[in-house]
This record gives structure tokens, C-alpha cells and sequence, in this order.
């Protein structure tokens, strides 16, 4: 997956790993890669302010923790990052239905 991919989808990636529930940054960038099956190489740098603008938007609420001594922050999907999450499912569900469609005009106008 081109990291560019990834940038346009990267809210609804990362609202879609949180939903089980609440992680600190590393377990949701290892997710990302593990549900992706290694095609997504997220840097922490292109992680960071996409979590400060879900947070601002009140998508996703954050805090910080100790663990084993060391401060980590914890990200939270809010009531409204369930509902963006789901507004973007179905967009790309939508979107996977046209992908489908054009597969078969191709194969029926191009003859692939």
C-alpha cells in the first residue's frame, strides 16, 4: 500500500484500529501494520498529527500513562469516532461496489 494511499485513509485506519478499544500509540501503528499484512508503513511522524487532528475534531481522546516507568499516551475512539467510522465504511463500501462494476464494463468494453 503506497504511503500515499494510506494518507488519504489514514483517519478511518486509524478509527478502525481503535475500535476494540483503547491503545498507546505503538499497538495501534503495529495493528496498522499486522491488518495490513505488512503493507503499511506508517512512521510515527505521519501518525502523530493525524491523532492531534482526530482529537481536535473530538474523534478520538487521548491521556497519558505509566508503564513500567515510562509515559506513554493512550487513544480512545469517541461516540462521534464511531460514527465517522462508520460514515467512512460505508463510503468505502460504496466505492468497492464501483471498483467491482468497472472490472466487468472493462472486461465487457476493453475486453480484459
Amino acid at each position: 500500500m503506497t504511503s500515499d494511499r494510506v494518507k488519504g485513509n489514514l483517519d478511518a485506519l486509524l478509527l478502525a484500529v481503535l475500535q476494540p478499544g483503547a491503545a498507546h500509540g505503538y499497538e495501534v501503528i503495529a495493528e496498522l501494520r499486522r491488518r495490513t499484512t505488512g503493507e503499511s508503513e506508517v512512521p510515527e511522524r505521519t501518525v502523530l498529527p493525524a491523532w492531534h487532528k482526530l482529537e481536535r475534531e473530538s474523534l478520538l481522546e487521548s491521556e497519558w500513562d505509566v508503564v513500567a516507568g515510562r509515559r506513554r499516551r493512550t487513544f480512545r475512539r469517541t461516540a462521534p469516532g464511531a460514527t465517522a467510522l462508520a460514515r467512512e465504511r460505508a463510503e468505502w463500501a460504496e466505492r468497492a461496489e464501483w471498483a467491482s462494476f468497472s472490472v466487468g464494463m472493462n472486461a465487457v468494453l476493453v475486453g480484459l
